[in-house]
């Protein structure tokens, strides 16, 4: 029998999160091309592709394109379609640490601009997003 580890002796981070969208070519140029990540890997299978995309600045951390239908039945991609269309899948928040900048710089690219910056009551400094599948994307600035 193996021991238990020792909580306090265990780390975690995050790895990675998906984020569907209607067209991975799109939704490419939005993430890479305006938001500046770098594409790490892109993988066909099924007639459909994952991609992957990450910062240098937080190395191991990715984000990973999808369609709806990827990897799902039938049934279930035509569930995330409809969410999709409907602007409700879960949003996205990544920081940086200089907020106008990159709302400039992504404002810039043709992004659908949801909110300007602003200081938000509750702390962070932030401005708001629709990636080109209307995924809200939030950038708040970092942490200090």
């Amino acid at each position: 029998m193996r021991p238990r580890p020792n909580v306090n002796d265990m780390t975690i981070a995050l790895q990675y999160c998906h984020i569907t969208v209607n067209d991975v070519d799109e939704a490419i140029a939005f993430y890479r091309d305006a938001l500046g990540l770098q594409l790490k890997n892109d993988v066909a299978a099924g007639g459909y592709r994952w991609v992957t995309l990450g910062s240098s600045d937080q190395p191991g951390l990715e984000i990973v394109l999808s369609e709806p239908h990827a990897g799902r039945s039938q049934a279930d991609g035509d569930a995330m379609q409809e969410l999709l269309v409907k602007g409700v899948l879960p949003n996205t928040v990544f920081s940086t640490d200089d907020v106008d900048a990159t709302f400039e710089k992504v404002r810039a690219a043709g992004a659908e601009v949801l909110q300007e910056p602003i200081d938000q009551p509750w702390g962070p400094r932030d401005c708001a997003f629709r990636d080109p599948s209307g995924n809200m994307v939030r950038i708040q600035a970092t942490k200090a």
